[in-house]
């Protein structure tokens, strides 16, 4: 008889059985072995459309084609700029990539994009050498300007940005803050008051330290009410949507 062995959001361990029977499938995280599936990572159990699931709770963030990042540029070559991604894996933004605009050969790249700075660019390619191929000629990418940065754990991202971007979005409203969330990590927070920059970063932690929690997107909001109210913090319509840096995963929202 096919059968779920462990709750929905339960943690549970490697080598866990999670499902017993064929009427379920293994997903991410997960593997078949027999009639059973068990967990490969440490990490909250889901199950959708028959397919088990485990979200990890720690682990390094690894690149994938199409994620949307935030990176630090840390070098710039004749071709472009080097970018640290959070990972062991090199990346290269190329002149092309960045900009639509003539670049003659001689012009300084530094003047465009300078050592140091941030940007908010999508993952174009992985090779087999584990070298990252970047661009920023897609709509919400671009060089960072203000604000701040913090580095979260990346599998909390679906987390921070919830369901349909709802806890990000939710965020954004209560604090007036614009709010950029890389698949690996990096947050970008801009607010015209440091004060809801830092309770953004506050929120943020939150959601980390009771990412594995129900009703989290509640507890979030009523945190951010009473900080609000506490700290005086006028919101203001932010002067920009959310940006396409999120890519939720199918997560639930609370």
């Amino acid at each position: 008889m096919s059968q779920v062995i462990v709750q929905e959001r339960e943690i549970v361990i490697p080598g866990q059985i999670l499902a017993e029977g064929l009427d379920f499938l293994p997903g991410e995280n997960t593997y078949r072995r027999e009639d059973k599936i068990y967990a490969k990572v440490l990490g909250l159990f889901s199950l959708s459309a028959r397919v088990a699931k485990v979200t990890p709770l720690a682990g390094p963030y690894v690149p994938k084609i199409g994620d949307n990042i935030i990176g630090q540029v840390t070098d710039i070559t004749m071709s472009g700029w080097r970018v640290d991604t959070a990972t062991a894996y090199s990346a290269l933004l190329n002149v092309k990539d960045a900009t639509t605009r003539f670049i003659r050969k001689e012009e300084d790249l530094s003047q465009i994009i300078a050592i140091g700075d941030f940007v908010a660019v999508v993952i174009t390619n992985v090779t087999s050498q584990n070298l990252i191929d970047l661009s920023m000629k897609e709509p919400g990418l671009h060089k960072i300007e203000g604000g701040r940065i913090m580095r979260v754990n990346a599998n909390k991202v679906p987390r921070i940005i919830g369901k349909k971007a709802s806890m990000i979005n939710m965020i954004i409203d209560k604090t007036g803050c614009d709010i950029a969330v890389g698949q690996n990590g990096v947050v970008w927070i801009k607010g015209t008051q440091s004060e809801a920059e830092s309770l953004v970063q506050e929120a943020i932690r939150l959601i980390g330290s009771k990412s594995h929690l129900e009703g989290l997107t509640q507890r979030v909001e009523t945190f951010l009410d009473a900080k609000t109210k506490e700290l005086g913090i006028v919101v203001q319509q932010h002067s920009a949507p959310p940006s396409e840096e999120t890519q939720p995963d199918e997560e639930s929202e609370d």
